[in-house]
């Protein structure tokens, strides 16, 4: 069949890399005008991680291997901890600290070289019984048997399906930085959740000497920006236990960046016709679980194994037996990661009450089996 994929970011790649090995005709459209290579690093869990095996993309020698998570107050003092070890000998595969920009590299590798036409923002798109149609900001349009939508949580496609106002702003913003940092958790695999009442900070040993690291704070989207914000970051926090003034001591303005959580609450039907939706388009997320990506590459799985054998008089169907096969997995992870944001405020005496297999079980929700989520 032919497709239209909207966005060459992770899920629009993976999604082109497993719907071109299944023989489909793959046009992907991105608004940017070349390839993305922004955004510090992510979390990349073991459901993203077998997806991205059953895509054949390699991740040897890419980011660090986390082995464990560890909730801490603002003073040093343990909460509980999470065993990654366990995911792992699980289901196969372990959980990393990876570079958004390496890892949108390996996805692109062994691509057919003019897959992605850049500067193509999509405007809209319409339908018939046989085919749709996306037209864009140049004037120009695409047809093919199906359109994918995975241009993130700003998607103009979701907006022309749902509306205004789908997605919302959630409560914080996040403050982000990857960089070469001479600390305790540099060379380790382990991963810092700390939180206070100032906020949240996160910390993950990325590879080669680098750390991850992110402070949460309030925000709204009208809120304005803190003309030096590495100096109120180190205002904020630089009195919490270490290492976190060591971080802040080494973080540098050029490796800052701001964004705002947003969340929308996970349909039960994503799509219409010949159209669907996949990744944030579908499910934004706040950042919280470190599952918007891995969620994304759940998508292209299930996706996949919808339209692997579809005739194009089949795909309003196959695409609506996609989104039912998604919908109760992705809805438990959106709420989890909006009700159980990382800046919540948890006692330390009831924290360490809590045992560390809990927290472990509670991992195993989202980072179940796929043959589950499908």
């Amino acid at each position: 069949m032919d497709v239209i994929v909207i966005g060459a970011g992770l899920g629009g790649l993976a999604t082109a890399r497993r719907l071109l090995a299944d023989g489909h005709r793959v046009r992907v459209f991105e608004q940017a005008s070349e390839r993305r290579t922004g955004g510090a690093g992510l979390g990349l869990f073991c459901n993203g991680q077998a997806v991205l095996h059953d895509l054949g993309v390699r991740l040897d020698g890419l980011g660090q291997r986390l082995d464990r998570i560890d909730a801490r107050t603002a003073g040093g003092t343990l909460r509980t901890r999470v065993n990654l070890v366990h995911a792992a000998q699980t289901y196969g595969f372990d959980s990393r600290a990876v570079s958004r920009a390496e890892l949108v590299e390996r996805l692109s590798e062994g691509l057919p070289a003019d897959l992605v036409a850049y500067g193509k923002a999509c405007t809209g798109v319409s339908q018939t019984e046989r085919d749709v149609t996306a037209t864009f900001a140049d004037g120009t349009s695409a047809t093919a048997d199906l359109l994918i939508a995975a241009d993130g949580h700003h998607s103009a496609v979701r907006r022309q399906l749902w509306g205004d106002g789908a997605v919302v702003p959630a409560t914080f913003g996040t403050w982000q930085g990857r960089g070469p940092m001479d600390t305790d958790i540099t060379d380790t695999h382990l991963h810092y959740m700390i939180t206070g009442k100032e906020g949240a900070c996160g910390l993950m040993p990325a590879g080669g000497g680098l750390v991850q690291w992110w402070f949460d704070v309030r925000w709204q989207p009208g809120d304005p920006r803190p003309e030096k914000p590495l100096e109120d970051l180190r205002r904020r926090f630089g009195h919490w236990a270490s290492p976190i003034p060591e971080v802040l001591a080494a973080a540098t303005d050029d490796t800052l960046g701001f964004f705002g959580h947003h969340w929308n609450k996970v349909r039960p039907v994503w799509g219409e016709g010949r159209v669907t939706l996949l990744g944030d388009a579908a499910h934004t997320m706040p950042p919280t679980l470190g599952q918007g990506a891995n969620q994304s590459f759940e998508d292209v799985w299930v996706l996949g194994k919808a339209l692997a054998a579809a005739e194009p008089a089949q795909v309003p169907e196959r695409l609506r037996e996609y989104e039912r096969a998604r919908y109760p997995h992705a809805a438990l992870v959106s709420r989890m990661a909006k009700r159980n944001p990382a800046n919540q405020r948890i006692p330390a005496f009831l924290g360490r009450r809590i045992p560390e297999t809990s927290y472990t079980r509670l991992l195993r929700k989202f980072s179940n089996r796929l043959s589950e989520a499908g």
